[in-house]
């Protein structure tokens, strides 16, 4: 370690962790692209020359129709779209094991008033005979109404929608008069998965709103709430600022993503970040005790590791338990994973199994 500016550096920059996608720095495009952002003064709350450039931008994602809001993170993103989409009263239907249910902290109860409609799901995906189990009462004044489905795109254990499913969802839902949400925290790479445009398994499959994802593909900070469908979202001027997501400085969110999204780097990231995955599982699958539990389909691996194995593991490298009863825990890589990561951690997950 030593000085390298106003700083001192206090981290070992070789370090790789396989805990979570949000473990990784900013990419240096990012980064660049807010010292290109700093100069000058620029009007404060989005009336600034890179929101307006984010606006364009994210319609030639998902179509002239979309409109962005930059916020300053996945939470927040997810509770705002909620908020617009539902009147005091309703309720989502999301799967059992979706973030918004599992990792916020209540907030979609305790800040955005909402009730969370759970249904369990063997692979975090949703269904239409999913969502008819809560999907009833309508008109019970006893009961919280449904107004929204919620999906995560990628799901909680890295499966990928594809576009028959969410256009099936799509149309249940509206059936039912709900709209659909989307947390695309991973949304970037969903699509690298499915080798299809953002708009293909969004817009074009009938999705209202889209939490858009940053921070886990190479983002300092930020994210964006796009309504895709304008007659399903009221207020989220008023609710951004009521949330304590409304930025002062907001060119800086908006340039981070304008970087992200304006040429292929979210896609050329993702990518990477999956083939990591892809590298991980093949490493690790073939070794003895090992048992993969879930498709990897992104840029998470999910493994059930003899006892003590985590353990040991993590004497060296951070990454969670997910399922602890099981012994069931997960691995994540992101846009800065090198294949000589992969290969070092795969051969202390062998070492750790021979000397059990």
């Amino acid at each position: 370690m030593g000085e390298t500016g106003p700083v001192t550096r206090l981290h070992d920059p070789a370090r790789r962790d396989f805990a979570s996608d949000n473990y990784a720095g900013a990419h240096p495009q990012v980064l660049s692209a807010l010292v290109e952002a700093n100069e000058g003064h620029q009007t404060a709350y989005g009336s600034d020359l890179y929101t307006a450039r984010l606006r364009e931008v994210l319609r030639a994602h998902f179509g002239e129709q979309a409109v962005g809001f930059p916020v300053f993170n996945g939470t927040g993103a997810n509770v705002l779209s909620l908020q617009s989409a539902l009147p005091r009263w309703g309720a989502v239907i999301c799967a059992e094991q979706a973030h918004i249910n599992t990792d916020e902290n209540g907030a979609p109860e305790r800040i955005g008033g909402i009730k969370l409609l759970t249904v369990p799901t063997p692979d975090g995906k949703l269904t239409p005979e999913l969502v008819d189990r809560q999907a009833w009462g309508f008109g019970d004044e006893h009961r919280a109404q449904p107004g929204v489905v919620s999906i995560t795109q990628t799901t909680e254990l890295g499966t990928a929608y594809t576009v028959e499913e969410i256009a099936t969802l799509a149309e249940h839902a509206h059936g039912h008069g709900l709209a659909l949400h989307v947390d695309g925290a991973r949304l970037s790479n969903a699509a690298a998965s499915l080798d299809l445009p953002l708009r293909a398994f969004t817009t074009d499959a009938g999705v209202d709103l889209v939490s858009l994802g940053g921070t886990k593909n190479g983002l300092l900070f930020g994210e964006a709430v796009v309504v895709l469908d304008p007659s399903r979202s009221t207020g989220l001027e008023y609710l951004r600022k009521v949330d304590m997501q409304l930025a002062s400085k907001m060119r800086f969110v908006s340039a981070q993503i304008v970087a992200l999204y304006e040429g292929d780097l979210w896609l050329t990231s993702a990518r990477h970040a999956n083939a990591m995955a892809a590298r991980l599982r093949a490493g690790v699958e073939r070794l003895p005790g090992v048992r993969v539990t879930q498709p990897t389909q992104s840029n998470a691996v999910f493994v059930v590791l003899p006892d003590g194995v985590a353990d040991t593991l993590r004497e060296h490298r951070r990454f969670y338990d997910w399922d602890v009863a099981t012994g069931e825990v997960r691995w994540m890589c992101a846009f800065d994973t090198t294949e000589a990561d992969v290969d070092a951690f795969v051969s202390e997950v062998a070492a750790a199994l021979a000397a059990r």
